[in-house]
């Protein structure tokens, strides 16, 4: 290890840091700050803030532990600086509308901000999970580099709201990939910025994404718990309000819990029908009334109930935009494994194979729902049907086409 890095490495561990835990707590992988501490690179300049506040340090006493230059002289105190960004246009447009506004941040720049939460949140059902990241990651990162800003406590607290949302993307995406501790420690940070904004909608929305966690890890009990909570916190008439009930029906058709399941149906179905469609139906964050039939389909095909079939076929109906299935939403794709898992109830293996078959590929199929398209797969495997051991390859292909870990 070059000589001057043990400076660097001494004040991680002191802070009780591991590489991987100070990488998440930066957003960067853990190879980069195993570079950093080997001497092969330097942080960049945009990245000297974020680590030197996680190791509580100004930039002055971060260049001392690197034995080189800090990034720039701050323009006041030494700990909060305005840092040259790196050549990426959606960035420097945002911090241009910061530093022309009255205070560090700007009323712009917040807008700015939620808009581009929006939009990431509504691509998301569309954009792979991992090249979403990215872009969560980046803005997650300015959102950080602002909180040392000059500001208002309104804009201050803003800050803290929109902090949570990108937080809570970013949860969502890792758990999307299985990359749990990644998806612990956001949802944590999501959970902290939304306590201190005091903002039930995302601590609601915390609860929920953990559920869906845990549902997917086979804890159903657990979920039908964190889905009640939830709903405690969810604000009265808000998406989270629902989604929470849906999560919690998803966990009592596991347990296969038949009143529960279908009294949380009829809930979701009235409070989605009275909400009406919002103006961008596909955020992940905001429910409509296609969702609630996406939610029947699945919960009915877990609860072995035949009216699943006539769900999934119709959000299929609704959803597919051609037959490209490199076209389809993740909806769809999730749709097509309820249907599949309808049919092999009722015994319709050859269909059952086919519509399991184009779900996974579609590229669609997150890799926390790999679990939902093996059920399919061991199915007709127990039924020994001819087409079982195609299906078997094509679930196999999917696995190997997702991308490494990135934790």
């Amino acid at each position: 290890m070059a000589e001057r890095r043990r400076a660097l490495v001494e004040r991680r561990k002191a802070l009780g840091f591991t590489q991987e835990s100070l990488a998440q707590d930066l957003g960067v992988d853990r190879s980069t700050v195993a570079r950093w501490e080997s001497g092969k690179v330097d942080p960049q300049d945009w990245q000297r803030p974020a680590l030197a506040k996680v190791l509580r340090v100004t930039l002055i006493e971060l260049g001392s532990l690197l034995r080189a230059p800090a990034a720039s002289k701050p323009s006041r105190a030494e700990n909060v600086a305005v840092v040259t960004l790196e050549y990426d246009d959606e960035i420097e447009a945002l911090e241009l509308a910061r530093r022309v506004s009255a205070s560090d941040v700007g009323k712009e720049t917040l807008e700015r901000l939620e808009l581009t939460f929006h939009d990431l949140a509504t691509r998301y059902p569309t954009v792979a999970p991992q090249e979403l990241l990215g872009q969560v990651r980046k803005y997650g990162l300015y959102v950080a580099r602002l909180m040392d800003a000059k500001k208002t406590l309104a804009e201050h607290r803003q800050l803290l709201v929109i902090g949570g949302w990108f937080s809570l993307l970013g949860a969502t995406l890792h758990i999307d990939l299985n990359q749990q501790d990644a998806a612990t420690a956001r949802l944590r940070t999501a959970m902290t910025l939304a306590q201190h904004a005091d903002n039930s909608e995302i601590q609601a929305w915390c609860f929920e994404t953990d559920a869906w966690r845990v549902l997917t890890d086979g804890d159903y009990t657990r979920a039908v718990e964190l889905s009640a909570t939830s709903h405690q916190l969810a604000p009265s008439g808000s998406s989270v309000e629902i989604q929470s009930l849906a999560q919690q029906g998803r966990a009592f058709a596991r347990l296969g819990y038949s009143a529960e399941t279908y009294a949380a149906i009829d809930r979701v179905q009235e409070l989605s029908a009275a909400m009406g469609t919002p103006n961008r139906p596909e955020h992940h964050f905001q429910y409509d009334p296609a969702k609630s039939l996406a939610y029947a389909a699945t919960t009915l095909a877990w609860l072995g109930d035949p009216a699943a079939e006539a769900y999934a076929r119709e959000v299929i109906s609704r959803l597919s935009p051609s037959e490209d299935v490199s076209k389809w939403p993740r909806r769809v794709a999730s749709a097509n494994i309820d249907l599949a898992l309808s049919l092999v109830a009722t015994n319709r293996l050859d269909e059952a194979c086919d519509s399991a078959q184009r779900a996974m590929l579609s590229g669609r199929v997150a890799p926390s729902n790999h679990w939902r398209a093996l059920e399919v797969v061991k199915a007709v495997e127990v039924r020994k049907i001819s087409d079982a051991r195609d299906l078997r390859e094509v679930y196999e292909g999917m696995r190997l086409q997702i991308a490494p870990s990135i934790d």
